[in-house]
């Protein structure tokens, strides 16, 4: 009897091993189904907030004296590596932009083995799309500015198209011009297979229009301004861009700051056309940071008189957080708890990644350089009847010659440029978006500090570029130079 049992509890093992072993080695999801793949898309974005240290390293931010000191508001602010590793720091975004590249690529690969591969056109559409945008932040942010004399020669990012299956891959980083291909040819082969009905909250992902308001910005980087216009027309149904445009004059403009802070990021905002939930304290930090808006930069970029001769309505939700701190109530957190009686858990902001705002920007610069100026003038009306206070247009309707007398120059391209770049400084700032813009036009910063020395980022300054984090050299990377 117990030579039996021993017998039949073998018999009970090896029938018991061979099931077990024939089941996933932990609960992780098996990706066979579009549906599937879908949720493993949900991580394809980065899940990372580079406002901090692109605003820190802006012309927005002054030196207060005092206030908050956190690396990644200090470092930048002075032109050095950013010493954190944190959230917030560029360290953190390259992290999590190959994290959000890896879940596309495995997304990516399951399309490809599919035995009905038609089925997961719409995945594969966001995959690729997805692909693209996190490799196009990285080597904005990593590498020179794209610049057709140079691209062919400057060093890219590493453009990774399949998932990492070993221990310390090696990987080249090519050049710029390499990156830019490769993102253009994930981009125009996703871009018509996106599904937007496949979507149950459409805000946090590649919609159609949020696909082609990355081609707009991916596109104003690489100069071809014709482009930029075709997608830009994509994003404004019936060209009606004031209806997608936040409503600055009217229901904004009886807002609490408690209640705008609430609404900015919300996805039900039309104006929102990609947002992505990311672990960050910018959003609690962002107000009392040392380098930040002060009395002297919220007068040169929001009170200070601009081309239509009205008053930004932003000067109306300009707070004060105590000495010296401007801010307008854009940037929102909410705490996730680590349990539902914690006192401790993570903070966490919702970033605008694409917004209708940008889009119509991006389409009036490239009409700039197009030498469209009548529809440059369309696109900055249609922005200014929304953002200037008690808008008339018979008082603040901006013209060619308006231009030219406020900029003082008789070249209207030069004059629109400014005027498009100022109204676009305005509407982000605190965002991080200025820096874009910076660095497309090779436009030096200059950092006053309050013990004296002035630190200047010239227009082909090796600092304009953050540096690469030095755990990848393990995987071969070569950082940039310093």
């Amino acid at each position: 009897m117990k030579k039996y049992s021993i017998y039949f509890l073998v018999i009970l093992l090896s029938v018991g091993c061979k099931k077990f072993l024939e089941q996933p080695p932990d609960n992780r999801a098996v990706l066979n189904t579009p549906e599937k793949v879908s949720q493993l898309l949900g991580t394809a974005y980065p899940q990372a907030n580079y406002m901090a240290f692109t605003e820190s390293i802006s012309d927005n931010v002054a030196d207060k004296g005092i206030g908050g000191l956190y690396r990644t508001n200090i470092d930048p602010y002075n032109f050095k590596d950013v010493s954190s590793n944190q959230q917030d720091s560029p360290e953190f975004y390259w992290n999590a932009c190959y994290a959000a590249i890896a879940a596309a690529n495995q997304a990516l690969e399951v399309c490809s083995k599919a035995s009905n591969p038609e089925s997961y056109a719409a995945q594969k559409g966001e995959a690729l799309v997805c692909r693209a945008y996190a490799h196009f932040m990285l080597v904005t942010f990593f590498s020179k500015v794209f610049d057709p004399a140079t691209a062919g020669s400057d060093p890219g990012i590493p453009y990774v198209l399949k998932p990492e299956k070993v221990v310390f891959e090696q990987y080249e980083r090519k050049t710029v011009q390499y990156v830019y291909e490769m993102i253009e040819k994930d981009l125009t082969e996703g871009l018509p297979l996106i599904d937007d009905k496949q979507y149950k909250v459409p805000r946090y992902h590649f919609t159609r229009a949020a696909a082609h308001a990355f081609a707009s910005r991916f596109y104003l980087f690489k100069r071809q301004y014709a482009k930029v216009v075709e997608h830009a027309s994509k994003v404004f149904p019936n060209d009606n861009v004031i209806a997608m445009l936040r409503p600055w004059n009217t229901e904004y403009r009886v807002l609490t700051y408690n209640e705008l802070w609430a609404r900015y990021a919300k996805a039900t905002e039309s104006a929102n056309l990609l947002l992505v939930e990311t672990p960050s304290l910018w959003a609690r930090n962002y107000v009392g940071v040392r380098y930040g808006l002060d009395a002297t930069k919220s007068n040169e970029i929001l009170l200070a008189p601009n081309v239509s001769g009205g008053t930004w309505i932003f000067r109306y939700q300009l707070y004060t957080g105590g000495t010296n701190n401007y801010f307008i109530p854009k940037v929102n957190e909410y705490f996730v708890r680590e349990s539902v009686n914690a006192e401790i858990g993570w903070p966490y902001v919702m970033v605008p990644l694409f917004t209708a705002e940008e889009v119509m920007f991006n389409r009036a610069e490239a009409n700039v350089f197009l030498n469209n100026i009548t529809n440059v003038l369309g696109d900055l009306n249609a922005y200014a009847s929304t953002r200037i206070y008690n808008y008339s247009p018979a008082l603040h309707t901006i013209t060619e010659s308006r231009i030219k007398s406020f900029y003082r120059t008789g070249n209207a391209q030069q004059g629109a440029l400014a005027a498009v770049l100022d109204f676009k400084r305005a509407e982000f700032v605190q965002e991080g978006m200025r820096w874009f813009d910076l660095l497309r036009h090779k436009v030096p910063v200059v950092h006053a500090t309050v013990e004296g020395p002035t630190f200047t980022l010239g227009a082909n300054d090796p600092m304009r570029v953050f540096q690469i984090p030095d755990v990848a050299k393990l995987a071969g990377i070569a950082q940039n130079p310093r």
